[in-house]
């Protein structure tokens, strides 16, 4: 497995699917307060900031910056209890995730962010569960006027405990795209959407094939699956850019990163203590205490 670097400031589009496929995030009441609640409070803590997210019934996607360099933090936070709240609501001990790493794919500029954002929120048209991205029943979070807080689940969590009573899930325009970009970035991403629901529309219609529908949607059991077969074996990219010679120069970089990493590794190991590692390290560093270098973002 390929160190990967945990740089700050960067932005990613995160995604994560459930053990077998099965459909343990079904959309429900309890299940959209379970993973807003824990998305909110794991923001928080680890200083994440979330611009969309997007939570299917066997995976979650979601677009978000990392000014702290604290990613995995955040993820291995909001993966455990967000695993331990659902199976409490559905009377399950078995894991809730896959056990390959969640994917994340790191944005390099405005386009690329404004692409996966309306991948993200075209997600249930696309798979032909609703007509239009507003009819999904599930947790779909992604302009700042979708900002929402969230009360503390009752099924696991104690009502006397470390958990606040209730935590705020605050969307913002992913960086990137600057203050002054708000508007238009909510205006382009609304046409985008808008003319994938309709593409998605017309070949509905073409092919005589109904959306299941929101209600058929949530009628779905948790250990229900996809009739489709889960493509195996490929590419699981890092990196996405538009724009070539940015995302080359990037990919660059990441060799660069996993070379100096491995010979930082091999040096440390022979018990070299004073040896510095890249920048972006991140294990290594916050669990082992070892030496890095100066992050250039």
């Amino acid at each position: 497995m390929k160190p990967r670097p945990i740089l700050l400031g960067s932005t990613y589009f995160v995604s994560r699917r459930c053990t077998q496929r099965q459909f343990l995030l079904t959309p429900s009441a309890e299940t959209t307060a379970i993973f807003g609640y824990c998305l909110a409070v794991a923001a928080k803590r680890a200083g994440v900031q979330v611009h969309s997210v997007c939570v299917m019934s066997n995976h979650w996607h979601a677009v978000l910056t990392d000014p702290e360099a604290r990613l995995p933090a955040f993820l291995a936070y909001l993966h455990q209890y967000v695993a331990k709240a659902v199976n409490a609501s559905l009377g399950r001990w078995e894991n809730l995730w896959a056990t390959e790493q969640p994917s994340l794919v790191r944005l390099l500029g405005p386009e690329d962010t404004l692409d996966k954002t309306r991948y993200l929120v075209s997600n249930p048209v696309v798979a032909g569960l609703v007509k239009r991205a507003a009819r999904w029943p599930g947790l779909l979070c992604y302009l700042p006027r979708h900002s929402k807080s969230f009360r503390r689940p009752k099924r696991f969590f104690r009502t006397v405990g470390p958990m606040p009573e209730q935590a705020k899930l605050e969307l913002t325009v992913p960086p990137v795209w600057g203050n002054s970009g708000a508007s238009d970035f909510e205006r382009r991403l609304s046409e985008l959407v808008r003319a994938e629901e309709d593409r998605v529309e017309r070949r509905h219609v073409a092919s005589k094939q109904p959306f299941l529908g929101a209600k058929r949607v949530c009628a779905q059991k948790p250990t229900d699956q996809p009739q489709t077969r889960e493509p195996r074996r490929g590419l699981s990219p890092r990196v996405a850019g538009g724009a070539t010679g940015l995302c080359i120069a990037m990919l660059d970089r990441l060799k660069t990163f996993v070379a100096a990493y491995r010979e930082a590794w091999k040096r440390w190991r022979g018990g070299a203590r004073n040896v510095r590692f890249p920048a972006g390290t991140y294990a290594l560093r916050v669990h082992a205490g070892v030496l890095c270098e100066e992050s250039a973002g």
